[in-house]
């Protein structure tokens, strides 16, 4: 006779409340809205890769392949190589790319070597059919601006799940197998091509390639990264209670305190400790430090990059009339809780 575990009857009351609801009117509403929105998350991500693209092929078609200046990854390799054998450009683009999708099978989703494959058939139709007139002749311009428009593209393809250059999908195969960190890897990949550059056409172009990298790599970042820069603070003071009014009052910030043990430092050990994590602009970064100094100078402060940030009491953080409301309002919140 079989006994039933409790997470048998578990799974049975799952059932029925998933059969229940599925009953109801509500469930076609919840499905229909979760279609609708993927169905707009689709259109804004592909609107987004579409856009990157023409980008990309504005800065290769516009500033860079009509002066053999090179960016760094599979790009590079395809001017190179379309700079030396009789061959267009957008093919060779994708030759070049077909070893580093197949990398792609093991290392990626499904979805993003989807993305990337037509990201990269786009990309070499749009370079084939484009035609500018010049622009400038002038080689600094051609290096910044080629950079400018290439990392743009290449920077909103990645955010929206796709890659435009094989190179990133070598870097994380390597990563995989040997340990290599990706961005040691991709490094490596573009010294020895901005190397065989210099042998086989000149150090000049090889040096104005390394500066469109730079600026490329540079520009994807910003584009990945976004433009706000926020600094997160984790912080362990004696003095915690008023570390964290003063931060709320004078900075405008919220804090979210963690319980913890400490261990064995200077003052011996601490049995509990209370872990104070807030998230601030650049703009207030000094007057944090300042404020800090000010109540404890032996506070433990860890700093450390924050990309992205959504939600919370930053909603209101850059707005000067509600920023002085809302500390007030923070402030007394902790004091009824109190």
């Amino acid at each position: 006779m079989h006994c039933r575990t409790r997470d048998d009857e578990l799974k049975v009351k799952v059932d029925y409340d998933r059969k229940k609801f599925k009953e109801t009117e509500h469930y076609d509403q919840v499905i229909t809205t979760m279609k609708k929105k993927a169905i707009i998350n689709f259109i804004k991500e592909y609107t987004q890769i579409i856009i990157g693209i023409l980008l990309a092929s504005i800065g290769l078609k516009a500033f860079l392949l009509p002066n053999g200046f090179l960016d760094g990854g599979v790009t590079g390799i395809a001017i190179l190589l379309s700079d030396k054998i009789n061959l267009d450009i957008a093919i060779i683009l994708i030759l070049v790319s077909v070893p580093f999708l197949i990398l792609g099978i093991f290392t990626i989703s499904k979805e993003i070597l989807i993305k990337s494959i037509v990201s990269i058939l786009i990309l070499s139709i749009s370079i084939s059919l484009e035609s500018f007139p010049v622009i400038t002749e002038d080689k600094l311009l051609i290096a910044i601006f080629g950079g400018l428009f290439l990392g743009a593209g290449i920077g909103l393809s990645i955010r929206n799940g796709s890659v435009l250059d094989g190179s990133e999908i070598l870097g994380i195969f390597i990563y995989e197998k040997f340990g290599v960190t990706i961005g040691k890897t991709i490094l490596l990949f573009n010294i020895m091509l901005f190397g065989i550059t210099a042998i086989l056409i000149s150090k000049e172009v090889a040096m104005y390639s390394i500066l469109t990298y730079i600026i490329t790599a540079k520009v994807i970042d910003l584009v990945i990264e976004g433009f706000e820069d926020f600094i997160g603070f984790t912080i362990i003071s004696r003095k915690a209670d008023l570390v964290e009014k003063s931060l709320i009052q004078e900075i405008g910030v919220g804090v979210t305190v963690y319980k913890g043990v400490s261990g064995y430092g200077t003052s011996g050990q601490q049995n509990e400790t209370r872990i104070i994590h807030t998230i601030v602009n650049r703009i207030d970064i000094r007057k944090t430090y300042r404020l800090l100094e000010k109540i404890d100078h032996n506070a433990f402060v860890i700093e450390f990059d924050v990309n992205n940030v959504k939600g919370g009491v930053l909603q209101r953080y850059f707005n000067p009339n509600k920023r002085t409301k809302l500390a007030s309002e923070i402030t007394q919140q902790i004091s009824d809780n109190k």
